[in-house]
Order: C-alpha cells, then structure tokens, then sequence
C-alpha cells in the first residue's frame, strides 16, 4: 500500500513537471515570461516537492500510514492547482490575489501535516 501511495506523489510529480516544462517553452516562443513566477512556482511545489513527498514517503512506509498523509496528498494538490493560477493572475496584472492566497494556505496546511506524519513516521 505505501509502495502505491508513493508513486501517486511520483505520477503527480511527471505530471506538473511536464506542465511547467510546455508552459516554459510557451514563454520562449511568445517572449512573454511575465508569468514566470507561477512557473517557477509549478516546478518547485509541482515537480520537486510532490518528488520529495513520495520519496519520503516510500523510505518512511510508517509516515504513510492511515488518513492523515492522504489528507495531506489532496490537499497539496489542491493547494497547487488553485495557486499557480493566482500567481499567474498576479503577475500578468490581474486580479489572482485571492486564488493565490487560498492556494497558498491550503499548501502550507499541507506541508504541515506532512511534518506531522514525518515526525509520527520516525520515531524510533
């Protein structure tokens, strides 16, 4: 079962880093990288942090036990996919403050229960 959970973190991984990886050559090609920041955005939480999540979580498979750490999947996903748009609002001069703030919440909430089972999962 934590073998599984853990390539659901490596899946989402590919998935974002793809995203952000078309959204960079779609800057390059347009010369419009007002965007930039929410690209960045994508590939640091996207790629690199649902990586590191499942990385953890298939060394840890006692830190990927029970609800809390598939609480935390969803909500790191949904952190994601609401603020990258914010961002991207904000830094093409629209009005995204609001998505980005809200997405942004709900990652460092996410975040935190990873601490949390992380903590839980090494205790030795």
């Amino acid at each position: 079962m934590t073998e599984a959970f853990a390539n659901r973190y490596f899946r989402a991984a590919v998935l974002y880093a793809l995203i952000g990886m078309i959204w960079g050559i779609a800057m390059g090609v347009s010369r419009d990288h007002s965007t930039y920041p929410a690209h960045a955005h994508l590939l640091l939480l996207g790629w690199v942090s649902m990586a590191l999540y499942g990385a953890v979580y298939r060394l840890c498979p006692k830190a990927a036990e029970g609800a809390v750490p598939r609480a935390q999947f969803w909500l790191a996903q949904v952190g994601l996919i609401v603020m990258i748009p914010g961002v991207a609002l904000v830094h093409s001069g629209h009005a995204g403050e609001p998505l980005a703030i809200a997405g942004a919440l709900v990652t460092i909430l996410a975040m935190a229960l990873f601490g949390f089972t992380v903590w839980r999962g090494t205790v030795t």
